[in-house]
């Protein structure tokens, strides 16, 4: 019997007794029964089988988050509206020297109530899956003992149906990303931090946007087909977490909505509506509401909405580039309000001073321009 059919029989009750142990402790073979200890790496035979996370290691009650209607909403019934950042991918941050307590704890204190945690494909191959999954472990409990929700995505930019990517960092297959997302939701079901999973950050085969396919052909049937295939492979393990799809043009086209949207019960869609994505005629408050509502914002009177990933910087700031590049200074006020009318949640991008745009000028946590914003919004101070 394979070791998938093998978790299955043996169901919850084996994943969360086999918990605590470690990669060389002695796990029970349920199908030839006999106790295995992996010696060495030549014992193939006796690798233990994959463990769940937990949720005893919890410090403290989280109620678990699902879908109702157009709204999330917490085992109370009560509606939850996420609002955080999103911090760089944990590789980063350990080479950094800056994964630590501290980073959540000081998340905590602008406000948020969500954090978006990204996995680069080549750094998931790099430091492996044990690495990452003792980084998640240390994640989810830090979350959880500030009272913070985490959105795990998968950072894949480019097409997954030609296999062409942006850049080597997000490229990958169909048979990694599904091994990634069967391993997650094994080791962490029945977790409440670890919420979301956002499938595949950002779709695209229009890289220079100008209608030229430089990253193949692509069509929504396929890419529907694909994001369906992930959220059953997900649900085999744990139904209680949100399946987030996104949509082509790096996360910001839901125009297949009205017609094919996903075919799957209990999910949200991304969007990723940085400043230059929308092109209105006129530079007008009303003239930007109009355009995101037509492009993205009618979505939310009929399915959870979360902006994964937003944020602007000046032409002569840091890491300025399109679309991210916005000189007026309105922005950050226009689409918080727009979204807060809708019930949208949202994560600003980056909690990070390297990566653009930034949240943070240092790791002292002093804001750039953008991060006052969004640490006024979010209620942390000035």
């Amino acid at each position: 019997m394979s070791p998938l059919k093998v978790l299955l029989a043996l169901g919850p009750v084996f994943l969360l007794s086999a918990c605590t142990a470690s990669p060389t402790s002695q796990t029970l073979d349920q199908n030839h029964g006999y106790t295995a200890s992996q010696q060495s790496d030549a014992e193939f035979w006796n690798i233990p089988y994959p463990t769940a996370f937990d949720p005893a290691q919890l410090s403290r009650p989280q109620s678990a988050l699902s879908v109702q209607g157009a709204q999330v909403v917490n085992e109370a019934g009560d509606t939850v509206v996420l609002r955080g950042v999103n911090i760089a991918d944990p590789a980063k941050l350990d080479y950094d020297g800056q994964w630590r307590p501290e980073l959540f704890e000081e998340i905590a204190r602008w406000g948020a109530n969500v954090i978006r945690i990204p996995v680069h494909p080549l750094a998931w191959r790099r430091q492996g899956q044990s690495w990452y999954f003792d980084r998640l472990d240390e994640a989810v409990r830090w979350a959880n003992a500030n009272g913070l929700y985490l959105i795990l995505d998968w950072h894949v930019i480019g097409n997954i149906q030609s296999n062409l990517y942006q850049h080597p960092m997000y490229e990958t297959t169909m048979d990694e990303t599904r091994q990634f997302w069967q391993q997650v939701a094994l080791r962490y079901r029945g977790v409440p931090t670890l919420a979301v999973y956002e499938l595949y950050n950002e779709p695209t085969h229009d890289f220079i946007g100008n209608g030229a396919e430089s990253l193949g052909k692509a069509d929504w049937e396929g890419l529907r087909a694909i994001h369906e295939e992930l959220i059953d492979l997900i649900y085999v393990y744990d139904t209680n977490v949100i399946p987030l799809v996104s949509g082509f043009n790096w996360a910001y086209d839901l125009s297949f909505v009205p017609v094919a949207p996903v075919r799957r019960e209990g999910i949200a869609y991304a969007i990723h509506p940085y400043p230059q994505k929308a092109k209105p005629a006129e530079d007008s408050k009303a003239a930007f509401f109009d355009a995101w509502q037509q492009q993205w914002g009618f979505v939310a009177q009929r399915y959870p909405v979360m902006a994964t990933e937003l944020g602007w910087v000046r032409e002569d700031g840091y890491g300025a580039h399109v679309p991210v590049i916005h000189n007026e200074g309105t922005y950050g006020p226009r689409i918080t309000e727009f979204m807060a009318e809708r019930g949208i949640s949202w994560t600003a991008w980056v909690f990070d001073p390297d990566w653009s745009p930034t949240l943070i000028t240092d790791w002292d946590f002093t804001p750039s321009e953008q991060g006052a914003y969004f640490k006024q919004v979010l209620g942390g101070g000035e």
